[in-house]
């Protein structure tokens, strides 16, 4: 029964070899109680994405045409996130409803793979810096030696801790997989480990899963098994040893997490420096996957890219700058500042502490000073808000100067106004926009204006009370202080501006 089952799986795997794409299978179904969280560990971020998806987007770099997802803890939860990040239908779901061991959760993907005669992957859920070019050397290995098992090792330079061991014979060849908590003295200490990735002739892998005992520590089905299983029907089992340990890290604790993106995000950087971005201090600069950086672009310690990101090039970030979610054009320079959800536009300049809030467009060549914020603003080319200023549901026409202390009030209590300014204006210090509001090309506002009303093209708005000057008015209120006395019956020496009268009083209001 044995032999014949060996010749049926050599066909099988003969068959299949380069009649389709690879498929696979990714084991995400466990509790994962040792990240204490109620989150599922796959959908932890690691460099701006859930953990699983860094696995499932090597799988489809590598080619992998169909991908299912053994899922069981909090699988509506997992299954939702992963059809909202790669769409509806993308992938394929198989629920493990008892956690049985590896072997068992892959058995559960059988029915979605029924008909696949080719080569399938089986990896873990929890290995986000696995790359697809490591995955196409496995299918390659596989494919090339026609085995009916191909494992993906690393060595390890220490102790292998908690992984599964590699076992060989004399001549070199995988006799098998012994985990850590079955193996002897001696196995403990080889340091060549499982990685729990493999390349399977999809036939041979399912009928050895149906053939598995939980004959071990654990008393569940070791998907590690299966090698030991097709070793002993005479099958071929090869093996390639991954050149960089790190890209089989799993992640266990939170502890690991950080590890495991703090590898990701050196992995970035570097592939940021050797693509012509300046990264001058890589231990305080943090870049998400999702974010592209321009040539010749410089990224300043304590810069913060997240999220949808895109930087030109010839641009200057940082220090202290955090970007998410935005699109920066060629030659802009922002620093010390926070911008959201906006897009800007070439040689913008943008900072210090300034803060560009979703909704923003900065068209070429505008300046946000200090102390500046924007919100569901579009600012025209040449548009200059030096400092001080609040913006938000406006519209600013072309070379328009925007003073210090300007504010446009778009709120009303219950809802939000806009406010429009033309090109060629000049908005003076401390100007207070009322939305709904238009001031038209060429205006000029006074400073310390309250505009309620439309200022027409070219006119002066001016939204002030007349000075008056008083004269005489210090000297004599000096004298009426003296001889004031504290409660102890110290003399009071005051300036006139702490005796100014009550707005209340008739010499305050008169003019």
């Amino acid at each position: 029964m044995r032999e014949a089952a060996a010749e049926d799986s050599a066909g099988d795997t003969a068959r299949g070899r380069g009649a389709s794409p690879p498929a696979a299978i990714v084991l995400a179904a466990g509790k994962s109680t040792r990240m204490r969280s109620k989150l599922p560990k796959a959908l932890h971020p690691v460099c701006g994405r859930p953990l699983l998806a860094h696995i499932l987007d090597a799988l489809q770099n590598a080619g992998v045409a169909r991908r299912v997802l053994v899922v069981g803890h909090q699988a509506d939860v997992l299954q939702s996130r992963m059809d909202e990040t790669f769409g509806p239908g993308t992938n394929a779901y198989a629920l493990q409803t008892e956690q049985k061991g590896t072997g068992h959760a892959a058995l559960m993907a059988a029915p979605a793979l029924a008909g696949h005669a080719g080569t399938v992957l089986v990896v873990p859920g929890d290995t986000p810096l696995l790359t697809a070019g490591i995955l196409r050397d496995l299918v390659t290995t596989h494919n090339t030696v026609g085995a009916a098992a191909t494992l993906l090792t690393a060595v390890l330079p220490g102790d292998a801790g908690s992984y599964g061991r590699i076992v060989r014979d004399p001549g070199g060849a995988v006799v098998g997989i012994v985990e850590a908590r079955d193996a002897t003295p001696e196995q403990r200490a080889i340091r060549e480990i499982s990685t729990s990735i493999y390349a399977f002739s999809a036939p041979a892998l399912f009928r050895s899963l149906h053939d598995l005992r939980p004959d071990n520590a654990q008393g569940e089905l070791y998907l590690t098994d299966v090698i030991g299983l097709l070793r002993a029907a005479g099958q071929t089992i090869a093996a390639i040893t991954s050149p960089d340990p790190d890209v089989v890290l799993g992640v266990n604790t939170r502890v690991e997490l950080a590890l495991v993106e703090a590898r990701m995000r050196a992995r970035i950087l570097d592939d940021l420096m050797l693509s012509g971005v300046t990264v001058s201090d890589p231990a305080t600069t943090y870049v998400e996957a999702t974010v592209r950086v321009g040539q010749d672009t410089t990224l300043l310690p304590f810069t913060f890219l997240q999220g949808e990101t895109v930087i030109g090039e010839d641009c200057v970030i940082g220090p202290q700058t955090h970007v998410s979610g935005s699109r920066l054009g060629d030659r802009v320079t922002a620093r010390a500042c926070f911008i959201a959800g906006s897009e800007v536009g070439d040689g913008c300049r943008i900072g210090p502490f300034a803060n560009l809030r979703p909704g923003t467009v900065l068209h070429d060549n505008v300046k946000i000073g200090d102390f500046v914020e924007t919100k569901a603003a579009t600012l025209h080319e040449g548009v200059s808000a030096g400092h001080l200023a609040y913006l938000g549901d406006a519209e600013v026409g072309a070379r328009t100067n925007i003073g210090a202390g300007t504010i446009t009030c778009n709120y009303d209590g219950r809802q939000k106004h806009q406010t429009f300014i033309g090109a060629d204006a000049f908005v003076g210090s401390d100007t207070i926009l009322v939305a709904p509001v238009h001031v038209d090309n060429g205006a000029v506002t006074a400073a310390g204006s309250v505009i309620t009303d439309d200022v027409p093209a070219g006119a002066l708005a001016i939204g002030r009370e007349r000075q008056t000057n008083k004269e005489g008015w210090a000297a004599r209120r000096r004298d009426e202080g003296r001889g004031m006395r504290d409660e102890k019956g110290k003399e009071l020496h005051t300036h006139p501006s702490s005796l100014a009268p009550h707005p209340s009083s008739a010499e305050g209001t008169e003019r």
